[in-house]
């Protein structure tokens, strides 16, 4: 077995989570978006009117799995628009010998 571990640490505390939260916010922006489509589908159900549980259920899949593709698409655009339009400078590892 490998010593290495997919799984946080008891004692971690949710340092992965919050890593992640860090390198990519928009995700976890999606996540929420997805959450919350879920919660209102579910309050919704119960005001459907005729419409039947498979159409109903079909649009909520389709409204929760395009807020997670809009939040992350918005994602990528950032991070574009930070690399290629702003460029910020990369700090160089080596150091630099004025003669």
């Amino acid at each position: 077995m490998s010593s290495k571990s997919y799984f946080d640490e008891p004692g971690d505390g949710g340092g992965k989570l919050s890593k992640k939260a860090k390198d990519s916010p928009f995700m976890v922006v999606g996540l929420a978006g997805f959450v919350a489509a879920g919660l209102i589908g579910a309050y919704k159900y119960r005001h459907r009117g005729t419409m039947s549980t498979s159409v109903f259920l079909m649009q909520l899949r389709v409204a929760a799995q395009g807020t997670v593709v809009g939040c992350l698409t918005l994602g990528l655009a950032y991070t574009m628009y930070n690399q290629y339009i702003v460029k910020k400078p990369k700090e160089d590892k080596f150091i630099q010998l004025k003669l």
